[in-house]
């Protein structure tokens, strides 16, 4: 019985508030480690249902600034090779993608090639007829100029979320479902967090991966905020309209207007949006979907008749588009993992081994610090300065 009255069910060296990509994966590496006491927590009914399970889900490299690069490419190895027994399918599929730039936008290309080539030197510009032989739905006077990456891939989120979900429970770690947290104390070294129901769990360590809800988790625990903000992002499926689609790739417009990809032999579309929202269950509008259909039939000869499918999800960003990992700088115990923002599955594998790494008060992993991974540039304590 805990001095407040409420009953402590479990006791744990290490207990994970958020049970999406960041905190399945971390959990699920620090467990290897021999760390089995290990929980996490998901208030949801399901692991990842909030923005992990509503991710498009594609690994590009030259993707937000080269920190996430580092990250993405530091999880490579992984992906396409996990270990035995992670998942019955590989997590990773070839699936290359192509940047396309209006007469208007024709500047843009040259901007993207100056930030990334040296880090990517797989981009190439593309012959504008092959990309409209090959995506036979872009209109021509909508493509002035390409880019290929021919090393972007698609990534299975259930087999990515799941295999991580197996691997903790497989290493004597466990996952709590409908665990929504609704107290956060500090009591003689320890955390106590308590249930709706009136249970308890006690635990030495506090993982805040709760992505959306990251800052009012750290609100919740007297740690206070980093400046994190959700942005909800919305997606469409809608029909291939007699196109075999098995060959295309994912396709977006170099203003980051709309982007496309075929998935599960349907279209899956995006307007790209970016709307600043409070953590919540996010909802697609309708204002959103008719923008997505609107540009996608500016580039495209689809006609969207129907669309099968809406969805909308959170995407949460910190002040300088970098995650926060690592223990807070005031209050002890309690660690940080949130802002992953867009690239949360694609930087995974390496944000769970860094996250392992730093609970433990170990070194950043050579391979990682190899690519140029530095905990103090990832530290929360920057984002007080």
């Amino acid at each position: 019985m805990s001095l407040d009255g409420g009953q402590v069910s479990e006791r744990r060296r290490i207990t994970v508030i958020g049970g999406g990509i960041a905190g399945l994966s971390c959990a699920a590496i620090v467990s290897s480690s021999g760390t089995s006491n290990v929980t996490v927590l998901e208030a949801e009914a399901q692991p990842g249902y909030h923005s992990s399970g509503r991710s498009a889900a594609v690994y590009i490299e030259p993707y937000m600034n080269p920190t996430v690069y580092a990250l993405s490419r530091a999880s490579l190895d992984f992906f396409l090779d996990p270990p035995g027994g992670f998942w019955s399918e590989p997590v990773v599929s070839a699936l290359d993608s192509v940047m396309i730039a209006s007469p208007e936008n024709v500047g843009m290309v040259d901007s993207y090639l100056d930030a990334w080539r040296l880090l990517c030197p797989q981009l190439h510009e593309l012959d504008v007829d092959e990309v409209l032989t090959r995506v036979p739905i872009l209109r021509p006077e909508a493509v002035a100029r390409a880019v290929g990456d021919p090393r972007a891939m698609a990534i299975d989120v259930h087999g990515l979320l799941d295999g991580f979900r197996r691997m903790l429970l497989a290493n004597g770690g466990s996952l709590r479902t409908n665990a929504r947290v609704t107290s956060i104390r500090r009591r003689t070294g320890h955390w106590v967090l308590g249930f709706a129901a009136g249970d308890e769990i006690e635990t030495d360590v506090l993982v805040n991966a709760a992505g959306a809800w990251g800052d009012e988790v750290g609100k919740l625990a007297g740690a206070g905020s980093l400046g994190l903000q959700p942005l909800r992002r919305t997606a469409l499926l809608i029909g291939s309209e007699g196109h075999d689609i098995a060959g295309w790739p994912l396709l977006f417009d170099a203003s980051s207007s709309f982007y496309l990809k075929p998935e599960a032999g349907q279209l899956l579309l995006s307007p790209s949006d970016e709307t600043p929202s409070p953590p919540c269950d996010a909802q697609p509008e309708d204002l959103d979907a008719a923008l997505a259909v609107d540009r996608i039939q500016q580039a495209t000869t689809l006609a969207v008749p129907r669309i099968e499918r809406k969805w909308a999800g959170l995407r949460s960003f910190l002040p300088d588009h970098l995650p926060a990992v690592g223990y807070d700088d005031r209050i002890d115990g309690f660690f940080w993992l949130i802002g992953q923002g867009g690239f949360g599955m694609q930087t995974s594998a390496a944000m769970g081994r860094l996250g392992a790494a730093l609970l433990e008060e170990a070194p950043v992993p050579d391979d990682l610090a190899g690519w140029g991974i530095d905990a103090q540039a990832l530290a929360p304590a920057r984002l007080r300065m």
